[in-house]
Parts: structure tokens; sequence; C-alpha cells
């Protein structure tokens, strides 16, 4: 199974719209968002148009977290949100997922997780922490740096950045 992580979207519409099209040919049915949607209504606009399963973790600049949370119970069910950090158990790799990399970091010293994912500095990064693969996404928006995303096969457990 392949799974899209992302971050810091920043209401780029465009770029969100651009990566769900790689998505649908990849057949990906799973996002992962390390937070900075920022308005509520384009995480409601990225509910709609993805039929997976959305995991978000709140970042810095999202806008209305009480919005979010409201939403994601009527009308955004495939977005399951979490505060601080998101944690979940796919083909049993167990991924862990934040926007912030010094909690990332943390997370990945546990040693519970296979990966560990985050945002907010919007610069693509990877690197080991004892056996946690720990990556950056980089920002799906394109600012301050090229538009990118990933993507992660469970099955070989090799992550590929994705430049839009």
């Amino acid at each position: 199974m392949k799974i899209a992580i992302m971050s810091d979207s920043h209401d780029n519409i465009p770029r969100i719209d651009q990566m769900l099209g790689i998505l649908t040919k990849e057949n990906i049915k799973i996002i992962i968002h390390c937070g900075d949607v920022c308005a509520p209504g384009v995480m409601k606009y990225l509910a709609q148009k993805f039929e997976g399963d959305i995991y978000l973790s709140l970042g810095n600049v999202d806008g209305d977290h009480e919005m979010m949370k409201k939403m994601t119970s009527k009308d955004t069910k495939n977005i399951k949100l979490f505060e601080e950090f998101g944690e979940i158990e796919i083909d049993n790799i167990k991924i862990a997922f934040t926007h912030f990399p010094e909690s990332a970091k943390e997370l990945a010293k546990t040693d519970k997780y296979n990966f560990v994912f985050y945002g907010h500095t919007h610069k693509p990064w990877e690197e080991k922490i004892n056996n946690c693969k720990v990556l950056n996404p980089g920002t799906l928006a394109g600012l301050f740096n090229k538009s990118t995303f990933a993507i992660l096969d469970t099955k070989t457990k090799i992550t590929k950045l994705i430049v839009l």
C-alpha cells in the first residue's frame, strides 16, 4: 500500500488539486497531513475531494481549531484530527506524525515507531534516529521552497519525495 505524506499546504488549492491528481494515478487511499492546512474550509475541501482516509495533526497556523474539530464530526468524516501528534499502524508499520520537528525527534527516540513524519520548516528532510526514519515532506504550498510531498510504500518501506 502507498500512503501520501504532506504538510504545510497553507490553503493552496491548486497545489492540493495537483497532488490529488497524482494520488489518483498512484491509487493512494490514505493521506497523513502534518499540519498547517490553515482554513477550516480548505480542510473541508480536501476531505470532499479525497475519498480515502486523512489523518491530520494540527499545526501552528491552522486557523480555528475548534471549528476544525467540529467539522471532523459532521462535514469531514474521513478526517481523523489530532492536536499534538497522531499515531497509526498500517501494514504492521507503526507511524507517528506531528507538526513540529522537536516533537518528531522526541517521538522517534521512544523506539515505538518505524516512521515519524513532521512539517513546519517547509524543508524536505530525512534522518534516522535509532531504528526510526524521521521525515519532513516539505511544503505542499511551495512557500520558501519547492512544492513537495512524499509517498511511503508500506511493502518496501521506501519513501519517495515528489516535487510538483
